[in-house]
């Protein structure tokens, strides 16, 4: 068989993620890690203590990559910078010391993970746009101020879906992304459902269908990121609620 040539698939080969779009990738894996330790929590039988330390590890160690993959931007420093960076130090500790800890206590730990890793992304997103206008992405002509707050809160974990007597609906925060927000991104290639990988929203009751973004959903999210407001915010602007420490989680295990 003829091996086409070497150049020819260095041409095929997608593009490394951005630092922007690695962080939106790396609050899926947290949104995925945390659905998972729900699920252990919630079964019949009680989780081996080590069930998690593995994945736990893994979400550390991938943290840590993405600090590495900012810092090789080589940007000057600035506060909103220095902060990305100490929040990811602190993200990937918890992480890491989620391992050593009961399910219980390693999933306050990482509770608030996605939202923060959001948040980092869009104010690294607001930095690149800053200092390198010029090579900015270009905005997603695809997304409306709805669609764009309904991408933020998928990538920060707080959508699910399911359906009852023949009915779809979503659960999610403030603000709310209905289901017809839902199908339009899913139209759109921009997001999907983990059918059942989210845990029940009442002892007993289904698992429920993680919403999350999908590749083209991450890009598409990032082209948007640390864009000015205009009408509604269409990307998370807030500062994410304070991390839990190590000896708060064991306290609230006791």
């Amino acid at each position: 068989m003829t091996q086409p040539p070497a150049d020819a698939l260095l041409f095929d080969m997608p593009p490394p993620p951005t630092p922007v779009e690695r962080l939106l990738h790396l609050a899926d894996q947290y949104s995925q890690h945390n659905d998972a330790l729900d699920l252990l929590l919630q079964a019949t039988n009680p989780p081996q203590p080590e069930a998690h330390a593995a994945p736990a590890q893994d979400l550390a160690t991938a943290t840590t990559a993405a600090i590495k993959a900012i810092q090789s931007e080589r940007l000057y420093e600035s506060e909103e910078l220095t902060e990305v960076v100490v929040r990811l130090r602190q993200l990937s500790f918890l992480a890491d010391a989620s391992a050593g800890l009961s399910t219980e206590a390693a999933r306050d730990l990482t509770a608030l993970a996605p939202e923060a890793t959001v948040a980092s992304a869009a104010t690294l997103a607001g930095e690149f746009r800053r200092r390198r206008g010029a090579t900015a992405p270009v905005p997603d002509a695809r997304l409306g101020a709805v669609h764009r707050t309904a991408l933020a809160e998928i990538a920060c974990g707080h959508v699910v879906a399911s359906s009852s007597l023949g009915r779809e609906f979503t659960r999610s925060r403030e603000p709310k992304v209905l289901m017809s927000t839902l199908r339009a991104l899913e139209t759109k290639g921009l997001a999907e459902r983990a059918t059942g990988s989210a845990p029940a929203a009442y002892t007993g009751g289904p698992h429920l269908d993680r919403v999350r973004l999908t590749p083209t959903g991450v890009t598409a999210l990032a082209s948007v990121l640390g864009l000015p407001a205009a009408g509604s915010s269409p990307a998370p602007a807030a500062t994410p609620r304070p991390l839990p420490t190590v000896a708060q989680a064991a306290a609230r295990n006791r």
